[in-house]
């Protein structure tokens, strides 16, 4: 992520490293809309979805390292009311493709 910052008549860059990863949820029966809604509010949460299939969630967190992902997995996401399990994919190497 870049950051751009003013100083005077300057414009310096600055590169964040920040650790991203791609969290699967299992909800209790008829949880997911209110474990969506507490995702949606969360400003690490970067994206969300409801999804049919094994898993009833998916949601895309950024921090600003491994450690505090792991953190934010463990204590915010996983004590959610209504989440019974996780499974977090770590994002090695952002290759994001969005098709038209």
């Amino acid at each position: 992520m870049e950051i751009v910052k003013l100083i005077g008549q300057f414009a310096i860059s600055l590169w964040v490293i920040m650790a991203s990863a791609l969290v699967l949820i299992n909800t209790d029966a008829g949880g997911e809309e209110e474990v969506y809604n507490k995702l949606r509010s969360m400003n690490e949460v970067t994206e969300v979805y409801v999804v049919y299939g094994v898993y009833d969630i998916v949601a895309k967190i950024e921090l600003e390292n491994m450690d505090k992902l792991r953190d934010f997995v463990t204590n915010s996401i996983r004590r959610l009311p209504k989440v019974r399990s996780t499974l977090t994919m770590i994002v090695m190497e952002d290759r994001s493709a969005v098709r038209k």
